[in-house]
């Protein structure tokens, strides 16, 4: 282990096999451990080498299909990638309940994007305020001179706001370009835009551009989606007041609207991911749009209605593409569009936020009844059957004597493992 180091010049130039052998020694891996990272599946290692750097392999999570979607009187298999038991069970089930009352009804707004240029070391930040508004219209011909094919389809920047923001180290200006980036999800689309304005916010200004770049706060890009839940089709009237106590909860305290959140999202990314979508920018901008008002809240909102039924919504922003770079690229992400059979990234986003109040419906309704872990427990002891080594035709026995025990651990799944093959 002496002399080990982290430190490869030139890795990224590598062919993947020569990466593999230097992480091989650096982690002293087996060969059947070197194998698997050569086992890849619809990813080829020739294409995944192109997405990112330093590739040496592939991920597989499972990938899955919730049923029962109503969505805006249409029906819907939506892909689903994640590794967490009981969530594709608990999506389908909910979009069963909603379907009773009608379905879900989710519109999104239109798909605006905005890139932000920062100005520092301006002399007179308020009269550069003005002096930037009024080459507005430059602004809007240069950034649109990027991208001649997003005018022509209606798309493009629209607009610019611009403010004097008091910061640590002293007052500085920032130009919101304000851009339609229609099918795209539009970060590269807005930051190019924004690299090329630069120069004229800079001359105007009399300051220094330093930063251009999206905000994945998407606030002008927002889903709102809800349904109404007849009392009968999800248990009944004590079900209905679980529902909405266990809301109140998240509504009061921020430990719990966090979690409340993580649901929503567990619907959300588990669609994002199996259509290729920036993760990690829809996750900060729905968490930073809970925490809009000053105060961490939950992105939905359940009540009673006058005939006692449940009702739901859900606003959060939901920024995604049906055409760019890692859709293309990636031949899963192709399908999962053409499974859903959506024609646009706002139809896109619709379903999407559909599935994140279809997954806080099941969620809240299993913490206000039999509690969260005895549905999810029995999926977990089967990963943990897995883990453990039991066979495809193994599982359902392991599974069985673990549930039925009580103890749910990856060393009880062993042990019973063990106990059938020891009987057989």
């Amino acid at each position: 282990m002496m002399g080990r180091t982290s430190r490869v010049s030139g890795f990224y130039k590598l062919p993947v096999d020569e990466r593999v052998k230097i992480v091989k020694e650096f982690a002293e891996l087996t060969d059947d451990e070197v194998e698997l990272l050569r086992r890849t599946g619809r990813l080829s290692i020739d294409i995944a080498d192109k997405m990112i750097e330093n590739v040496i392999g592939t991920f597989e999570l499972p990938y899955a299909v919730a049923v029962n979607f109503l969505i805006n009187n249409r029906d819907y298999m939506v892909p689903m990638v994640i590794e967490e038991p009981s969530v594709v069970a608990a999506a389908s089930n909910a979009a069963k309940w909603c379907r009773e009352g009608g379905g879900i009804i989710s519109i999104a707004s239109e798909q605006i994007m905005v890139s932000q240029i920062q100005v520092v070391k301006v002399p007179s930040p308020h009269t550069a305020v003005i002096k930037i508004l009024e080459r507005k219209k430059e602004i809007l011909d240069v950034a649109n001179s990027t991208n001649e094919l997003l005018t022509k389809l209606g798309g493009g920047a629209k607009d610019i706001e611009v403010k004097v923001l008091d910061s640590p180290v002293g007052k500085m200006v920032v130009v919101n370009l304000i851009v339609d980036v229609k099918d795209a999800m539009g970060a590269n689309i807005v930051n190019t835009m924004a690299e090329a304005v630069a120069p004229i916010v800079e001359d105007a200004s009399g300051g220094r551009v330093l930063l251009r770049i999206v905000t994945n706060l998407a606030d002008r890009r927002i889903v709102r989606a809800w349904a109404r839940v007849p009392k009968d089709a999800i248990g009944g009237e004590e079900v209905v007041e679980g529902v909405v106590y266990a809301w109140a909860f998240a509504a009061a305290d921020p430990y719990r609207a966090v979690t409340h959140n993580k649901g929503i999202m567990n619907g959300v990314i588990a669609v994002a991911l199996a259509t290729g979508q920036d993760t990690r920018a829809l996750e900060a901008g729905a968490h930073a749009y809970a925490a809009r008002r000053g105060r961490y809240e939950p992105l939905s909102t359940w009540e009673v209605d006058p005939s006692g039924d449940l009702v739901g919504y859900v606003e959060l922003p939901i920024a995604v593409g049906t055409v760019g770079g890692s859709i293309r690229s990636n031949p899963m992400a192709r399908l999962s569009l053409k499974i859903l059979g959506v024609r646009t990234a706002k139809e896109l986003a619709e379903v999407m936020g559909a599935v994140g109040l279809a997954q806080n419906l099941a969620a809240l309704r299993a913490l206000a009844t039999e509690g969260i872990q005895r549905g999810h427990m029995k999926l977990h002891a089967r990963q943990l059957a897995l883990a453990a080594g039991a066979r495809p035709e193994e599982v359902d026995k392991v599974v069985e004597e673990v549930v039925k025990s009580g103890v749910i651990t990856l060393e009880k799944a062993q042990e019973v493992l063990q106990n059938i093959r020891t009987k057989n």
